[in-house]
């Protein structure tokens, strides 16, 4: 149900009034509420409103639609669920028992929001529709295309309407027939005699029509009564910005045909791995090297983010590990909730190989450095001299050792 001044379906969670993290116990707690006010056997019930918040319910009450719906919200749950299998299988029964109200049957309840089938007419007809069959595909795509958003082209095998018959599955001039074996009804019965203690009947698909009932005349010379051929086909998919490795997209009506309804086509998102970035939900993290004087006396470095480079400083004395934030320079939110941040972790690049002169330098910075001097280090610590708080490093001394101008 919408909201009638945004025309935006509202969000479930603020439908029932409760939190995202509420429990199955406060979401049932919520629903049962609600149902007492708007249900419309009651006096001044809202029969709309009502359906708003059984809709809600059974999404909630549902550990597998609750989950694709926080990950996806309305946009990306709507694709993978019809109005009917919203109300698949949730449980109304005892709390309307206990209001003593109807709809006790979830297929009810679909049946009169959406004036569909009954319960027996919509299992019949499944049993005589051709459903064609869903298919999954996976995209594999760079951290930038999952950042900015992109259109990537997929080549899929799937079964498509035959191009000779269109579909009907016979020549011209053939058609249906009701199947002599099962007499119309899909099925065949079985009645067998067990030693002496009576009779045991079996129903089973008829193995003729397949369920259907009926059989072709003048099958097509192309597709053998089914219908369907095979088809090599290239689609575009339109990936948004903020996916993640998991996520799923759905193109309706894409999956194998089907004469009743074609099947969908499910396209799970991996992202691949980058060369600089750790993704962490929509945060990145990326690890810089920095040189020894730099992490002494400070500087400016330039950070690489997703797409160029930003100026970040050092201050003096930063130590190896130290992670600095750079704000919105992460992912985008899959559901448009600003933008994540990147962490740089700085790591202190210390150098394998130094000349003499650096290395009486370095010497020279750790006596002036109030430490013992590199060749008393096996020296006992009681006959170390207390440090002279009047000394202190040499800036210059540090630029001379690694050639900053």
């Amino acid at each position: 149900m919408s909201d009638n001044k945004t025309g935006k379906k509202r969000d479930y969670y603020d439908v029932l009034g409760v939190s995202r993290n509420a429990t199955e116990k406060d979401i049932k707690k919520a629903y049962r509420r609600l149902a007492m006010k708007y249900h419309p056997d009651r006096k001044g019930g809202d029969a709309e409103k009502f359906k708003e918040i059984s809709e809600a319910y059974a999404v909630l009450s549902d550990s597998e639609k609750r989950r694709i719906y926080d990950q996806y919200g309305h946009a990306g749950f709507n694709e993978r669920y019809s109005a009917e299998d919203i109300f698949r299988d949730a449980d109304f029964s005892d709390i309307f028992k206990e209001f003593g109200f109807s709809f006790s049957d979830p297929f009810d309840i679909f049946s009169s929001f959406f004036g569909g089938m009954g319960r027996g007419e919509r299992r019949r007809a499944r049993v005589n529709q051709d459903i064609g069959s869903d298919l999954e595909y996976q995209l594999d795509i760079s951290l930038e295309e999952a950042a900015k958003g992109v259109k990537k082209e997929m080549i899929i095998n799937h079964l498509v309407k035959c191009s000779r018959c269109q579909g009907k599955g016979y020549e011209h001039g053939g058609g249906y027939k009701e199947c002599p074996y099962c007499h119309g009804t899909g099925r065949i019965q079985q009645v067998r005699r067990i030693g002496g203690f009576g009779r045991i009947m079996t129903s089973s698909i008829c193995s003729h029509c397949h369920g259907t009932g009926r059989i072709i005349t003048k099958p097509c010379n192309r597709c053998n009564g089914t219908g369907k051929e095979n088809k090599r086909e290239k689609i575009i998919v339109t990936v948004p910005p903020g996916v993640d490795t998991g996520s799923t997209l759905r193109l309706a009506g894409m999956g194998d045909y089907g004469r009743d309804s074609s099947g969908d086509l499910f396209v799970r998102i991996n992202v691949k791995r980058h060369k600089q970035f750790e993704r962490r939900g929509d945060d990145i993290l990326i690890e810089l090297p920095i040189s020894f004087a730099q992490a002494v006396l400070g500087a400016e470095v330039k950070v690489p983010v997703l797409f160029g480079s930003v100026k970040m400083k050092i201050p003096p004395g930063t130590q190896p590990n130290t992670l600095f934030k750079l704000k919105g320079q992460g992912m985008p939110n899959l559901y448009g909730n600003g933008k994540g941040d990147e962490y740089v972790r700085v790591m202190v690049d210390v150098p394998k190989n130094i000349t003499r002169k650096q290395k009486e330098l370095i010497k020279e910075f750790d006596r002036l450095s109030n430490h013992p001097s590199l060749d008393e280090n096996l020296k006992t610590r009681s006959k170390t001299k207390k440090p002279d708080s009047k000394r202190s490093h040499d800036p210059n001394l540090i630029k001379r050792l690694f050639n900053i101008r």
